[in-house]
């Protein structure tokens, strides 16, 4: 059902955790499936300094969750915020139909954290 990317990052997903000093969080989850995924960001000079997660889901979550950390870590915020669920799906090379949603997770959290520096640092 997964392809041999999706696999990898289900089984070694990258930037797990918490950042405890986060510059932003945020938080989006999935009524119909129960996903929830929660991203943490370090902003320093409007770049993503580091970018970690946290998700409650199934490995296709946990995998677009790691897909996402590794595309986001370094971007600026403006090219941060252009990342899209379609482009976490792409990079893990598709998802099957009845799991995409679980990519939608991913770029959205990280948009929440996003949105949530900008309001703590008024931008």
């Amino acid at each position: 059902m997964y392809n041999e990317t999706v696999m990898d990052h289900f089984q070694n997903p990258r930037n797990v955790g918490e950042i405890t000093d986060a510059s932003g969080v945020g938080e989006i989850g999935n009524v119909v499936c129960g996903d929830i995924l929660r991203v943490y960001i370090k902003v320093k000079d409007d770049r993503l300094d580091d970018v970690k997660y946290m998700t409650f889901g199934c490995g296709a979550a946990v995998a677009s969750g790691s897909m996402m950390t590794t595309l986001a870590k370094g971007k600026t915020i403006e090219e941060a915020m252009q990342l899209t669920n379609k482009d976490v799906a792409q990079a893990l090379g598709g998802l099957p139909p009845q799991k995409l949603h679980c990519s939608n997770l991913a770029a959205d959290a990280l948009h929440k954290a996003i949105e949530d520096w900008q309001q703590k640092n008024g931008k």
